[in-house]
């Protein structure tokens, strides 16, 4: 080894460098990429970086449901791995950073111990998780869900895409069906890597998230049911009219967000009227909300003091309303002592960091709850994400992977 641990750095170059060739697979005109999970384009990308790995001496395993560990052996190859990843599907108009850093920053962690000859005790493992973004399949991190036993093997399996193609048909097709067991084996701990995805980072000039946890998530369909009728002939105060009411529960969703600052949110993003003509007064009104906060606490309340307002609203007014849940993610708090290396790492580099809570869900969601973990955000441009514009610097790529590099070997020792 030709410096002290706390000295080495990645090849900030090189890492950007696979990140635009990984980015070719599947390239858009408009500089983003479209690389569905278990679609052809997803198979070269994971034969690119299979090949990637091996060729850094890493072995590399395919699980049932198509996860890709690439390991690095460690001088106690019996001691449990230090293990970093995330995925490398893709929204239909994604960009290069998403998921695809996370995994890239694991190879180049790999490819810096292997250039200065640093020997861990650990082994070191990067993953791939498949089907992270729920594009194409739903349920969405569905690899690392399976991974841990949070979705049944099987249900995964079944999952069908708008073409009627299942998982498993999607899997074999594509060459990764693996057979190995699904039995999430002891990690030591799991760090991911990722773009913020938001713009508090680069609202505040810093380089490094902290990240200590992932928001949880109540979603719900409500519809406000009234009575259609004749937009001329029907007087204002004898209407009922679903879509007034709707509106005013759109705007209680948003302030029910403001009430549970700073973490709070609320988001209606979809709309159907019904029968949605100019000249009738709207008969029904079916709409999502989505709510998030920190704490499962808060979420719960959000959605009780939701139900019950909006009830005693519409009653008022002489509608209807039903609200079904539709899907609830639980918030998951990362490891104090993850969130702790990640600072620390921060600080000896001269990084500017603070605390962000991620309001999207990651695979790390999953891996907290069978091993220490932690997250590790850098800057992308304007927040934008899951979009083809989507833009990090290469002067925070390189700092992110620097941090994850030293986070790692703090957990894995160097020999």
């Amino acid at each position: 080894m030709t410096a002290p641990v706390h000295e080495l750095r990645v090849d900030g170059q090189r890492l950007w460098a696979s990140l635009m060739e990984l980015a070719q697979i599947g390239a858009t005109p408009k500089g983003g990429v479209c690389r569905l999970a278990l679609s052809d384009l997803d198979r070269q990308a994971r034969d690119w970086l299979c090949a990637q790995g091996r060729a850094l001496g890493m072995s590399v395993r395919v699980d049932a449901i198509g996860n890709i560990f690439l390991r690095r052996a460690g001088l106690r190859d019996d001691l449990p791995p230090v293990m970093t990843g995330s995925h490398i599907d893709t929204q239909p108009t994604g960009g290069k950073f998403d998921g695809n850093y996370g995994v890239l920053a694991g190879l180049e962690v790999v490819r810096t111990l292997n250039a200065h000859g640093v020997q861990t005790q650990a082994p070191i493992e990067v993953v791939s998780w498949t089907n992270e973004e729920g594009s194409r399949f739903v349920p969405v991190m569905m690899g690392s869900g399976v991974h841990v036993g949070a979705i049944a093997l099987e249900a995964a399996y079944a999952a069908r895409d708008a073409d009627g193609v299942s998982v498993r048909e999607a899997l074999s097709g594509i060459g990764y069906l693996g057979e190995k067991p699904m039995q999430a084996a002891p990690a030591a701990a799991y760090f991911e890597a990722h773009i913020e995805q938001g713009p508090v980072l680069e609202q505040h000039n810093a380089v490094i998230g902290v990240v200590p946890g992932v928001l949880g998530i109540r979603w719900f369909d409500c519809t406000v049911t009234g009575m259609e009728a004749h937009a001329g002939p029907t007087p204002m105060a004898m209407r009922q009219d679903a879509m007034q009411g709707a509106a005013r529960l759109m705007q209680m969703v948003v302030d029910l967000a403001h009430e549970f600052a700073p973490h709070g949110r609320g988001t209606v993003g979809m709309v159907q009227v019904y029968p949605n003509s100019r000249n009738v007064i709207p008969g029904q009104v079916r709409f999502s909300v989505d709510l998030r906060a920190s704490s499962d606490t808060d979420v719960d309340a959000m959605a009780e003091r939701f139900a019950q307002r909006a009830q005693e609203l519409v009653s008022g007014w002489g509608l209807s309303m039903s609200l079904v849940p539709v899907s609830a993610y639980p918030a998951q708090v990362f490891a104090p002592k993850c969130q702790a290396l990640i600072e620390q790492a921060a600080q000896r580099l001269g990084l500017a960091h603070m605390p962000v809570v991620s309001g999207a869900g990651h695979d790390a969601v999953y891996m907290a709850r069978v091993a220490p973990t932690g997250m590790i955000f850098i800057p992308c441009a304007g927040g934008i994400s899951h979009n083809e514009i989507e833009d990090a610097k290469p002067e925070h790529i390189t700092a992110g992977a620097d941090v994850l590099l030293q986070a790692m070997l703090a957990v894995a020792e160097v020999a």
